[in-house]
């Protein structure tokens, strides 16, 4: 059986102008899980350090509505039955999986970077053949990622996408993340040596497939990267 690792960030703090919390995006772990268990592939969560939070803007009606609100709120469904046995990245085997998809929410950008262990799997994960890929702020995962068979960056040379600075504009938390010192997904390839492709618009769903790496732009593109990362795999 396939085995995915759906990898969720650790960070929840507050973050936004408003005053709300970053943390997971909802559908950018919910649809990807939706396309694994639709394939009958076996899907694990884990985080850096077992836990995490949700990203407070991402819970409302505005990106989690019909089915998947259905989902979210119901404590019995497979998602969040599987959710309670998120585990600690350190604590798994990193060769076990054959997909590795960084899901995102701005709390990437704070602990993804630094993510060793999760690192590792997605490191371990491609250098078995298998598919290494994120959405949105998930690229985060690739900075300071580096493969230990070429001791390179990971996705050096490679043709990544991820969400644009345009995005970070209109969200108004560009000075917060100059603040924190935390990198663009643009800045990320730059700095490892990738090429970033942007999409048309911010709000496009967009993905981008080079070999077994796979990245998508946002909340709207987390299906069809789960999608790109079925047929990366069976190429």
């Amino acid at each position: 059986m396939v085995k995915v690792l759906l990898a969720l960030t650790s960070a929840n703090p507050v973050f936004y102008p408003d005053g709300k919390r970053t943390g997971v995006f909802v559908v950018e772990a919910l649809h990807p899980y939706k396309v694994y268990k639709l394939k009958g592939y076996d899907v694990q969560f884990a985080s850096e350090t077992g836990t995490f939070g949700y990203d407070e803007h991402s819970t409302g009606e505005d990106f989690l509505n019909g089915e998947d609100r259905v989902i979210f709120e119901d404590p019995n469904s497979d998602y969040n039955l599987d959710l309670k046995k998120i585990k600690k990245a350190s604590d798994l085997n990193p060769k076990d999986y054959d997909i590795f998809f960084a899901s995102a929410g701005h709390g990437s950008l704070i602990d993804y970077p630094k993510a060793k262990h999760l690192q590792n799997i997605a490191a371990a994960t491609y250098d078995k053949g298998g598919v290494a890929s994120a959405v949105c702020h998930g690229p985060a995962i690739f900075e300071n990622l580096i493969d230990p068979k070429t001791n390179e960056p990971l996705i050096k040379g490679k043709r990544i996408t991820g969400f644009t600075d345009v995005g970070e504009e209109i969200l108004g938390v560009v000075d917060i993340m100059k603040k924190d010192h935390l990198l663009t997904i643009k800045e990320v390839a730059e700095k490892e040596g990738a090429t970033y492709v942007e999409p048309e618009g911010p709000w496009a769903d967009f993905t981008v497939s080079d070999g077994n790496i796979v990245t998508g732009v946002n909340p709207q593109s987390a299906v069809s990267t789960a999608e790109a990362t079925i047929a990366a795999l069976g190429a």
